[in-house]
């Protein structure tokens, strides 16, 4: 779930022609923070960001690689409550080779995802929306 100046960079980001991809898990940890989560696909799917669910258990990486060099590794969530309350620590880098091996990585957990695309988002049921609406009133208090 992430703050409005995380939401703001992507979207700004994605807008601007940027090739911007999210993974997320396809079996979350808590509930409420998945249905919260996958609230705030549409903003981002709208603008261009290409969201992915992964499928082959919990993926529970914070990574974030930039052009195949630079980028963050750590434990912080891109949420209110590790920005702003948790004692978590990323490290960040600026190194070519490790940019480009978290890449490929991350293009190999692809082949275990699966595409959150508009339009598999827009046929969620009323269920799953209802889900989603109730869980991200609560989303900012996460």
């Amino acid at each position: 779930m992430p703050d409005d100046s995380i939401s703001d960079a992507l979207l700004l980001a994605a807008l601007s022609g940027v090739d911007v991809r999210l993974m997320i898990p396809c079996k979350p940890d808590h509930p409420f923070v998945y249905w919260a989560t996958l609230s705030f696909a549409a903003d981002l799917l709208d603008a261009g960001v290409r969201v992915y669910t992964y499928d082959n258990g919990f993926i529970h990486a914070k990574t974030i690689v930039v052009d195949g060099k630079a980028g963050s590794v750590g434990s912080a969530n891109w949420d209110v409550r590790s920005f702003r309350l948790n004692f978590e620590a990323n490290a960040f880098f600026y190194d070519a080779a490790v940019g480009e091996e978290l890449k490929r990585r991350f293009i190999e957990d692809l082949a275990l995802s699966t595409e959150v695309t508009p339009e598999r988002y827009g046929r969620r049921s009323r269920r799953i929306r209802f889900k989603e609406s109730v869980s991200r009133l609560f989303s900012p208090l996460g």
